[in-house]
């Protein structure tokens, strides 16, 4: 059997100046994939009969060919994959979009209109976010500030809904960060409830400014943060997961054809197979920490 996903890298390089970062000294300047060449693309994945196409880049903010940003090109490949599959009243769209991690920014404020408008487009926002404190973010000389994120969180939830999954990228141990910095951090993933925790140690990248800032933290303390931020996201995953209890969810199919992933991208199981390379609905009978078990409907 094989996955009912594809990827679609639409975008490569940076031109950030974050001081951690070493990717641009490599992947070179942002380039776009051609908007035409992407919705040729995206029409061969939907006729050889892939039905979630996920959106891959560098910096997937940064795109940007012709007239087109992020958020039209999504509006256009939401467009689609909303022709409905035959079955029913019950039937899924013939494929729906799932956008990979976003770099935080003002630009991401229309993405959530694209996403408030078209239900096909999966209800799934991962940012690299990094830091809770704007102390440790001014540091990292990332292009924003935590009051940006507490408005984009926020707003996101209130456009989209109480299934939204909010992911986020988080370093620990960055040099400079104080205790207080750290609880900052922790207290805003509880406070939006991310259930999807990318949490890394901070690793020295020679050739970057990080690499030689003062305020070096010992590796040891690094660890017990970062896992201390990911038993937090399993948690908060978990209870996620929890309140789909009882309701219909629209699964991806997998390999195997006996489990896959939700929109709110929960891995969903159950007993008998499913037609490879759908989307199915399915009900949540029980939750196992951050796996939904389901029967068709």
């Amino acid at each position: 059997m094989q996955t009912s996903r594809a990827y679609l890298k639409i975008q490569d390089g940076c031109n950030g100046k974050c001081s951690f970062c070493i990717v641009p000294y490599f992947r070179g300047t942002p380039v776009s994939v051609p908007f035409r060449e992407i919705m040729v693309r995206t029409k061969s994945f939907l006729a050889a009969g892939y039905r979630e196409i996920v959106l891959t880049g560098c910096n997937l903010s940064l795109y940007h060919s012709g007239n087109h940003n992020l958020a039209t090109l999504l509006a256009a490949l939401a467009e689609l994959g909303s022709v409905p599959q035959t079955g029913g009243p019950r039937s899924c769209a013939a494929a729906r979009i799932r956008i990979g991690s976003l770099e935080p920014g003002p630009w991401c404020d229309n993405i959530l209109d694209v996403m408030a408008e078209h239900p096909n487009i999966c209800r799934f926002l991962h940012l690299s976010l990094q830091s809770g404190s704007d102390r440790v973010l001014k540091r990292m000389n990332r292009p924003y500030e935590i009051t940006w994120a507490e408005r984009f969180c926020t707003m996101a939830r209130e456009r989209l809904g109480p299934d939204l999954a909010l992911g986020a990228d988080i370093i620990t141990g960055f040099p400079g960060e104080t205790d207080e910095d750290f609880e900052a951090t922790r207290a805003f993933l509880k406070r939006h409830a991310f259930s999807n925790l990318h949490v890394f140690p901070y690793s020295e990248r020679p050739g970057t400014p990080a690499a030689t800032m003062d305020g070096s933290i010992p590796r040891s303390v690094r660890l017990v943060r970062a896992r201390n931020l990911t038993a937090l996201g399993r948690v908060q995953r978990a209870a996620f997961a929890q309140t789909f209890l009882g309701r219909e969810v629209e699964v991806c199919v997998e390999r195997g054809g006996e489990h896959g992933w939700t929109n709110a991208y929960l891995p969903c199981k159950w007993k008998g197979p499913a037609e490879r390379r759908s989307l199915v609905r399915k009900r949540v009978v029980a939750v196992d920490g951050d796996t939904l078990l389901a029967y068709g409907i």
